[in-house]
């Protein structure tokens, strides 16, 4: 069973995926995960940001879990997972959620105070690109690192376009054209 902390920081990771960070007030997260706005402020004393913050590295490491499980039987296995993930996000929500690191990603940064949130995104990014480059990296490809910096831009930028069209159809079209990409890679290699 989740901890009253761990339910905030869930409950904000899927409030900033349907609404975004700057669509979503303090007062608003807590009650999103059925919290007391007290208790968000106990376990987040530093605000909003902190607990934007905390909720995109939740997210981020979710994905990364699975991303790294289906990487051990390689990229296009990781890819065709990464893709999937965001399908069922899109579609389970009837378009109404994307991805929270995207979402915090494109905010304006805070006018006073840090922006732990948008520094989250940028380490769960990372993270994501890391975890394919080595798997690219395992399969000979020289240039992994710009490789998976492509994957995870076409992959989340194509969820924004599925949200704004209400269609699924672009993730489809990506995912065709990545796949490909990856089989030509590898397979000119092996």
């Amino acid at each position: 069973m989740a901890s009253s902390r761990d339910r905030i920081v869930m409950g904000a990771a899927d409030l900033i995926r349907r609404r975004g960070l700057a669509g979503s007030t303090v007062r608003d997260l807590a009650a999103h995960s059925g919290a007391p706005l007290g208790s968000t402020y106990h376990y987040f004393p530093r605000g909003k940001q902190q607990l934007a913050a905390e909720s995109v590295r939740y997210a981020g490491d979710l994905v990364s879990s699975a991303l790294s499980s289906e990487l051990k039987a390689g990229p296009v296995a990781g890819l065709r997972a990464f893709l999937a993930l965001w399908r069922q996000t899109v579609i389970d929500s009837d378009f109404r959620a994307g991805c929270p690191v995207l979402a915090v990603a494109v905010e304006e940064p805070p006018s006073q105070g840090e922006a732990e949130a948008i520094a989250a995104a940028a380490e769960v990014f990372t993270a994501w690109e890391r975890l394919l480059a080595e798997a690219l990296r395992e399969h000979g490809v020289a240039d992994a690192g710009p490789l998976a910096t492509l994957i995870v831009a076409a992959v989340e930028g194509t969820v924004a376009m599925c949200r704004a069209k209400r269609d699924i159809q672009p993730l489809d079209d990506v995912a065709a054209q990545l796949e490909q990409l990856l089989a030509d890679r590898i397979g000119a290699l092996g």
